[in-house]
């Protein structure tokens, strides 16, 4: 039986678990002073001096204690945004299969908010919104494509074709979903490079829909970790 297809603008990211404080950052750097004694410093509330020591760390870049934080997120996003993320290899991975699985019908097409057209060359260019007509034809040939894409998929799948053959036949823009785990400072890493911030030492262009990962990242990083995350924006927003 046929299943309906479904068409989203948006990217799903869930602080699943983790371990993550600005203390953890402080624990783990007085260990270079303190030795075994670092043990018996008791958690509280963090004091302007710790919160001094973190950010001195951020700015001579001594970037090991920051990696004694992990957070573990579950993502759902397009298989076009999965090929831009893992390309950071500073994060683990678990991704759901199309090999054990009848993938669901669930695919990204950019709503009115998404910029569609590209001005300039290759690495001097900015995005502009479209036009009426360039919106309008985006959709119905996307709609269109998967509609008729995900139909293949499943008279494949219908005919007795192995999932991972039949998967051949759908686009990069149907969702996946995985599981991320990162420490903090992977996780300044890649809002370092995935984020558009006038107070960035470094200007960074990433694509919008990996820009939305990016910023629900950052809006749990800096609840989780608020010291950690004012040192990283106070100091250019490079990681350490």
């Amino acid at each position: 039986m046929s299943r309906n297809v479904i068409f989203r603008s948006t990217i799903d990211v869930e602080l699943v678990k983790g371990s993550a404080s600005d203390l953890d950052v402080v624990f783990s750097a007085r260990v270079s002073t303190e030795g075994e004694r670092t043990r018996d410093h008791e958690a509280g509330e963090l004091t302007d001096k710790e919160a001094g020591l973190i950010n001195f760390l951020m700015r001579e870049r001594h970037g090991t204690p920051f990696e004694h934080s992990y957070f573990t997120f579950y993502v759902n996003a397009p298989i076009f945004v999965w090929r831009e993320h893992m390309r950071h290899r500073i994060a683990s991975y678990n991704e759901e299969s199309g090999r054990y699985r009848v993938l669901d019908p669930v695919f990204y097409v950019p709503d009115e908010n998404r910029k569609l057209v590209q001005t300039g060359k290759t690495g001097a260019y900015t995005f502009e919104f479209g036009t009426d007509e360039q919106y309008a034809i985006t959709r119905v040939q996307l709609y269109h494509t998967c509609q008729v894409a995900y139909s293949a998929y499943e008279e494949i799948l219908a005919a007795g074709v192995a999932r991972e053959v039949a998967r051949m036949a759908l686009p990069v823009n149907i969702y996946s979903s995985a599981y991320v785990t990162m420490n903090a400072r992977a996780l300044m890493n890649f809002l370092s490079l995935r984020l558009i911030a006038e107070d960035s030492q470094y200007p960074s262009y990433p694509q919008r829909e990996i820009e939305m990962v990016a910023e629900k990242y950052e809006d749990i990083f800096r609840k989780t970790m608020p010291a950690t995350y004012a040192a990283f924006v106070k100091n250019g927003r490079v990681a350490p």
